[in-house]
């Protein structure tokens, strides 16, 4: 994909730099947490693999819920909340007051069920060799979601440090 110049004249004078911390991911069923996403999502195409995780533990699980709440019946799976410690060498710090807005990135994008103008910022993220993002939620005011492109985690720390059965039965 050929990414728009003013797109990546923006990208490129954002705040990057290594980030450390916990994050959170939810996961269905026997899924592990390391599982990319490649059916495509807000911040990836499906050419470009990515693992979501938020940095607070309650806009993970308000990530889930609103996923949850869009399907005609409840999942029944197992669900669990994982506690990751992530180190990562170059990430793009998309929260800075003003900067999805230079973007094309509204309030009204964000919460948008069309995917393509996060998408194609993600992938230009990627393309300027970025190995992750933060970027608002869209699903709670004041949490931040870390997504992660690089799908060799052999060379980043990836380490899950707990695991918290939310739901046995999503019925309960």
């Amino acid at each position: 994909m050929i990414y728009p110049p003013d797109m990546l004249d923006i990208l490129q004078s954002a705040r990057a730099s290594a980030w450390s911390g916990t994050v959170y991911r939810h996961m269905f069923g026997s899924y592990p947490p390391a599982r990319s996403n490649t059916t495509g999502a807000r911040w990836n195409d499906t050419n470009l693999e990515a693992i979501y995780t938020s940095c607070e533990r309650e806009t993970a699980l308000a990530e889930a819920e609103y996923h949850i709440a869009m399907q005609p019946l409840r999942p029944r799976a197992k669900r669990t909340l994982y506690t990751i410690n992530v180190s990562l060498k170059n990430v793009l710090d998309l929260t800075v007051p003003g900067l999805l807005d230079q973007l094309g990135i509204t309030a009204d994008v964000l919460s948008s069920t069309d995917h393509t103008p996060c998408r194609t910022v993600g992938g230009a993220v990627n393309w300027l060799g970025h190995d992750g993002l933060l970027v608002p939620s869209a699903r709670r005011i004041a949490g931040t979601n870390l997504v992660i492109f690089q799908q060799d985690l052999s060379t980043t720390e990836f380490e899950v440090t707990a695991e918290e059965v939310v739901a046995e039965d999503a019925r309960l």
